[in-house]
């Protein structure tokens, strides 16, 4: 009787697998030595912006280090792709703002925990692989929709007016900005015009050095040098914090998770897609390969750590993901080792922060809303089918004058049904968007 051929038996890949796990096997000093210069590199980016993201989501610029500190450590130490830079990013102002007028800085913190703990489940059920479903049109959409909002908050600091109140809505905040222009600062201009001229030119003479930091530093030295009249972190918002806050949970009443489950599910849904379209680019400037469902793991547990510290929700940044491979980082260890440059300036140096101006941090963010909306590629993106055009515009349009959470629900729910109707027609390339 002959015997039965045996099945092999296939195992299925961990869902949580972090990469600093695969690539410390063969780590050496050579390595280690690239991944901490890229890692200073990497902070001394990230030190401003973190501030300036904080600032126009209605937070503390200390709560930005925080969440770059506790999630950045996080998501390099059990992300799913070798050069992944995680932190606070453009992409949530508009929601955080939001959660902070509507719910106070508590419903926020509250708000990322859950998040935190929805991106773990999604995470532990493979849903990484989901993104490709999500139409490029629509995540096209929301993002230029999202630089036109980061870029009307920065108008303010920006020329330095004077407002009492600033709405969150797109129209009206545009409506109360127009009514302050009599309280224009010529000086705040000027600050806000050099720094935007100095990271243009660092970044075009010097692509490899953080231009950025040295550009906020000059013209914030040059307000208490010239006797400027100009709002500084320090006028403003006081001392920034030199050490870390002590975890602790935020109230956890059923009613108040009720009430914030909207943000919670936006906050997990921005933090997810972000994260992966991050991957992808590292990937593609790398040569890589992340794991998804191990990246959306490391972020659940970034948001649940940055909420117990006070911190802001956070995701990959693709910018600084960018940076940190430009500049030569290797491993995780570049990631973590960013968190940790960023930790001692809070504990050596914090008192310089308050020194740096409004108006240069403002400009700092109007260049990160610019190269979110990728001027350049409007063109390609409007000349393509034209339903695709139609469902970016429409995500666009309720991102500004509706809301965040109606806009990406619309979208996806209009594109998939799209996408269903033309079933049988080859689907385009998916290009991977530079931001």
């Amino acid at each position: 009787m002959q015997a039965e051929p045996t099945v092999p038996l296939t195992v299925p890949a961990p869902v949580f697998q972090p990469k600093i796990i695969t690539t410390l096997r063969n780590y050496d000093t050579k390595t280690l030595v690239s991944d901490l210069l890229a890692g200073l590199t990497v902070a001394m980016v990230a030190l401003p912006l973190a501030m300036a993201i904080a600032i126009a989501s209605g937070a503390k610029p200390g709560d930005g280090l925080i969440t770059v500190v506790v999630a950045g450590v996080l998501i390099s130490a059990l992300g799913g792709s070798r050069v992944q830079i995680g932190g606070p990013t453009g992409a949530f102002i508009v929601v955080v703002f939001g959660v902070v007028a509507a719910h106070g800085y508590d419903g926020l913190v509250l708000a990322t925990l859950m998040a935190g703990v929805i991106l773990l489940i999604a995470g532990f059920l493979r849903a990484g692989s989901l993104i490709s479903y999500i139409p490029e049109a629509v995540i096209n959409g929301f993002t230029i929709g999202i630089a036109a909002i980061i870029a009307a908050s920065q108008l303010k600091d920006f020329f330095g007016l004077t407002v009492a109140h600033e709405p969150a809505d797109f129209l009206d905040k545009i409506s109360v900005l127009w009514a302050a222009r009599e309280t224009f600062n010529p000086a705040a201009l000027a600050i806000a015009v050099a720094t935007t001229v100095l990271i243009v030119a660092a970044r075009r003479a010097f692509p490899r050095l953080p231009g950025l930091v040295f550009a906020v530093a000059l013209t914030s030295a040059a307000v208490p040098l010239f006797g400027l009249d100009v709002q500084t972190v320090g006028s403003r918002f006081g001392e920034i914090p030199a050490a870390l806050p002590m975890p602790h949970l935020p109230d956890l009443s059923l009613s108040r998770m009720i009430e914030l489950l909207p943000s919670a599910m936006i906050i997990a849904f921005l933090a997810g897609v972000e994260s992966l379209l991050s991957a992808l680019v590292a990937d593609r400037m790398s040569g890589g390969h992340h794991r998804p469902n191990a990246e959306i793991v490391a972020q659940g547990f970034a948001n649940c750590g940055s909420a117990l510290f006070g911190g802001l929700p956070a995701t990959g940044a693709i910018a600084r993901t960018a940076t940190n491979i430009r500049a030569g980082g290797k491993t995780p260890v570049a990631g973590i080792a960013h968190a940790l440059f960023i930790l001692v300036f809070m504990l050596v140096a914090a008192p310089l922060a308050s020194y740096l101006a409004l108006p240069a941090l403002a400009a700092v963010l109007m260049i990160t809303a610019w190269n979110m909306s990728e001027p350049h590629k409007l063109k390609h993106h409007l000349s393509g089918r034209v339903e695709d055009s139609v469902l970016l515009l429409m995500t666009f349009v309720l991102t500004l004058v509706v809301d965040l959470t109606v806009a990406i629900g619309a979208g996806v729910a209009v594109g998939l049904a799209l996408r269903l109707r033309r079933r049988q027609v080859p689907p385009a390339e998916w290009e991977t968007p530079d931001r």
